[in-house]
């Protein structure tokens, strides 16, 4: 797994404003099928996940400039204590459409297992993270709790990259969800990965939000590209327009989907 740099480092949230009506907790997956880039990951137990979705702030300038300077070393400054092991941040280009993006920016702290993220997120290092929140997020955000459902590998580079990712609203009847998307959408993800060009993909299932209430999201799937003109690329294919088209037959809740960069 990818290390980043401490001044990459993310912030996470110990308050939960939702994007939209909670939804219901979703039942236990089975195993999932992972695309071929996963294929011979190291064993290990499944990573646990703060995520943190921001809502498009009223000033982004001002949002950027204190991100950086004041609240990002703030994180940095207590991670020792929260005991995360890896963060990624990322900022949201557009919607897949080429429409503005529904949401901003998210952040996503990594703890090597459940347990880990649950004792971080009782310190006082988290709450002081938490507490500064206020200070430039006044656009709202999303806090959950997630766990991966597959064992991404790491892919050589620390460069960012960019990202189509995919949040899944809650789904009508999640067995049903989880029965397609492992024994159809994902192989077919497996498919045509080599056609569409990403290096990596993370999967992730939303657990709850950070106050212990039903996530606001259901899934994530974040695909890496090794830069935004490979995923320009890729997604003009037509295998990637058979993965877009396969999630009308099973994502009905609704979902959001977007391009990214990962950003410093």
């Amino acid at each position: 797994m990818r290390r980043l740099p401490s001044w990459w480092l993310v912030p996470s949230i110990a308050l939960s404003a939702a994007c939209g009506k909670p939804a219901d907790k979703a039942a236990e997956p089975p195993a999932e099928t992972v695309p071929a880039a996963e294929a011979g990951a190291p064993a290990g137990g499944p990573k646990a996940i703060v995520t943190v979705i921001y809502n498009t702030p009223k000033d982004t300038a001002k949002f950027e400039k204190y991100y950086r300077e004041v609240h990002l070393p703030l994180v940095s400054a207590n991670q020792a204590e929260i005991g995360f092991v890896k963060a990624d941040l990322t900022r949201f280009d557009a919607n897949l459409d080429g429409t503005p993006p529904t949401l901003y920016r998210q952040a996503e702290l990594y703890f090597n297992s459940m347990d880990d993220l649950k004792k971080g997120t009782a310190t006082p290092g988290f709450k002081k993270v938490a507490d500064d929140l206020g200070n430039f997020a006044d656009g709202g955000l999303t806090g959950m709790i997630a766990v991966e459902t597959n064992e991404p590998v790491a892919v050589g580079s620390d460069a960012p990259m960019a990202l189509v990712t995919v949040i899944y609203q809650q789904p009508k009847d999640p067995a049903a969800f989880e029965k397609y998307y492992t024994d159809t959408h994902l192989p077919l993800v497996t498919a045509n990965q080599a056609e569409i060009g990403f290096v990596k993909a993370d999967l992730t299932r939303f657990d709850s939000n950070l106050d212990g209430t039903p996530p606001a999201f259901y899934r994530q799937a974040e695909l890496y590209f090794n830069s935004v003109a490979d995923l320009k690329k890729g997604v003009a294919t037509p295998g990637f327009k058979k993965v877009a088209d396969d999630l009308a037959n099973f994502a009905d809740g609704g979902l959001v989907g977007m391009t990214a960069v990962e950003t410093k």
